[in-house]
């Protein structure tokens, strides 16, 4: 069974950055498209950006150009690079790999961008 630990939330002025990390528990990322998720309060979670079999990269419109999706394969750990950070940005963020049936969903770190 995989476990994801995602970390690197925390609370941040509009405009500011953060950087996610999450770490899986066994080497996946060679074999699995992975991807970062974000649910906000009373909304679905959303996929914001991934990797495509081969390691290009997809963002959501909304993200596009502020945030960057990177790995690390040797440390089984995929990044999110959050930049020129908005209030609507506001969501618990969550790792996992895009194909169906997901692994099992991590705790999530919360993202609170606000003045």
């Amino acid at each position: 069974q995989v476990q994801l630990v995602e970390s690197g939330g925390g609370l941040v002025q509009p405009g500011g950055s953060l950087r996610l990390s999450c770490v899986a528990s066994g080497s996946i990322f060679n074999i699995y498209n992975m991807g970062w998720y974000r649910q906000a309060p009373g909304k679905q979670r959303e996929l914001v950006a991934h990797f495509f079999s081969g390691g290009s990269t997809n963002y959501a419109n909304s993200v596009k150009g502020r945030f960057t999706i990177s790995r690390d394969n040797a440390k089984n750990t995929v990044y999110l690079q959050m930049n020129s950070l908005k209030p609507e940005d506001t969501a618990v963020y969550y790792c996992n790999r895009i194909q169906l049936p997901n692994f099992q969903w991590g705790q999530g770190t919360q993202v609170t961008v606000s003045s």
